[in-house]
């Protein structure tokens, strides 16, 4: 028989407790907010998607074995096979209309479009048939399918990899139009988009498909769930992503680092400037914009495509509607100019810019 002392005992113990500390020190540790990427975020979007629905299917140009251009959605076919995620010809209205077709018949797909000027051969399966076929039917179809744009410049692109094609979609009645700015609404926004019964255009910023930010991934699944649950939703709510009271600038997607850091400069100069990421374009936020800009009584619209007849056009309108009485200056604009997207060596000149912001927030008649 062995005899175990007190001593001995209390050691046992000792090391069980202490075991058990790291334990939970680990489990504490692995549950922190990780430092992600908002390509990381959509592809763990899609996945999860995947898993919780056997309707989601991914699928475009070099999106399987490769896992996109972009890497967005590595892993997935090797997860899930070759027939829910798998390569297509370069074809983008048979892209569309293949997902077109599978939508009608209760699937769920998610298809990518390369890059922004990839989809315009497809621009007359969009119009015609993914943004009309609620309405034609009266209802009796839905589609609920994703179509993933990565959109917008700051990669120094060549022609037709860096076009800002979102009020193309935004003025086509029928579609949903969303467009995230941080690493939490990638995931966020893309799941919803995911489970939505209308037809979403999902505008990716590319430049910003590297940003990162800490992020618990299994806890946005997990918000995301009992949303779902609850029947609540983002959709259609912008964000003050910061707080002021002298100016508001409005922007969304890959405008929005480029505001927030142009609000911070404008703080070291003595001026609050509240920041608002539209995020869904379509449908658009009007009380959250109209309540920021009412406080302010003041407004720039920062957006890197053309200034005409733009998606920003439309926000002033909105805005100048909304605001009128409670205005102490005319809405000012920064967009990109109106010409072709300039070549990779001009890119700087052609963006938004933080002094280009300044440079606006100065003229808003500000009283001496």
């Amino acid at each position: 028989m062995t005899i175990t002392t007190s001593s001995e005992a209390n050691g046992n113990v000792s090391a069980a407790t202490a075991r058990a500390a790291a334990a939970a020190a680990a489990v504490a540790e692995a549950r922190k907010p990780q430092s992600v990427t908002m390509a990381k975020a959509l592809n763990t979007a899609m996945a999860d998607a995947m898993r919780d629905d056997s309707s989601v299917l991914v699928f475009g140009e070099d999106v399987g074995r490769l896992g996109g251009v972009f890497r967005i959605t590595d892993g997935l076919m090797a997860e899930f096979g070759e027939e829910r995620c798998f390569d297509t010809p370069l074809a983008e209205s048979g892209i569309v209309g293949m997902a077109i077709g599978m939508a009608m018949n209760g699937m769920r797909p998610v298809i990518e479009m390369q890059f922004d000027a990839f989809a315009y051969p497809a621009f007359e399966q969009i119009l015609s048939h993914v943004a009309k076929m609620h309405n034609r039917t009266r209802g009796a179809l839905t589609l609920p399918m994703v179509i993933r744009v990565p959109y917008a410049g700051g990669i120094g692109g060549v022609e037709h990899h860096c076009d800002s094609s979102e009020a193309y979609y935004a003025h086509t009645a029928g579609l949903k139009v969303f467009t995230p700015a941080t690493v939490a609404d990638a995931y966020r926004m893309l799941r919803e988009a995911i489970d939505s019964d209308d037809p979403v255009i999902f505008m990716e910023p590319k430049k910003l498909y590297w940003s990162k930010d800490q992020v618990d991934l299994e806890a946005l699944a997990a918000e995301h769930a009992a949303n779902r649950t609850a029947g609540t939703s983002s959709e259609g709510r912008a964000a003050v992503a910061r707080s002021g009271t002298d100016a508001t600038l409005i922007a969304y997607g890959p405008s929005v680092p480029t505001a927030l850091a142009a609000a911070a400069v404008a703080a070291e100069e003595g001026r609050s400037l509240e920041v608002i990421d539209v995020r869904t374009i379509v449908p658009f936020d009007d009380e959250t914009v109209t309540a920021s800009v009412r406080k302010t009584g003041r407004a720039v619209v920062i957006a890197e495509a053309h200034g005409f007849a733009s998606v920003a056009s439309e926000i002033v309108a909105r805005v100048q509607e909304r605001c009128f009485h409670h205005l102490a200056a005319p809405i000012r604009r920064v967009t990109g100019f109106d010409v072709p997207y300039p070549a990779p060596k001009l890119e700087h000149y052609y963006l938004p810019s933080v002094d280009r912001i300044l440079d606006a927030v100065d003229d808003l008649q500000w009283e001496n």
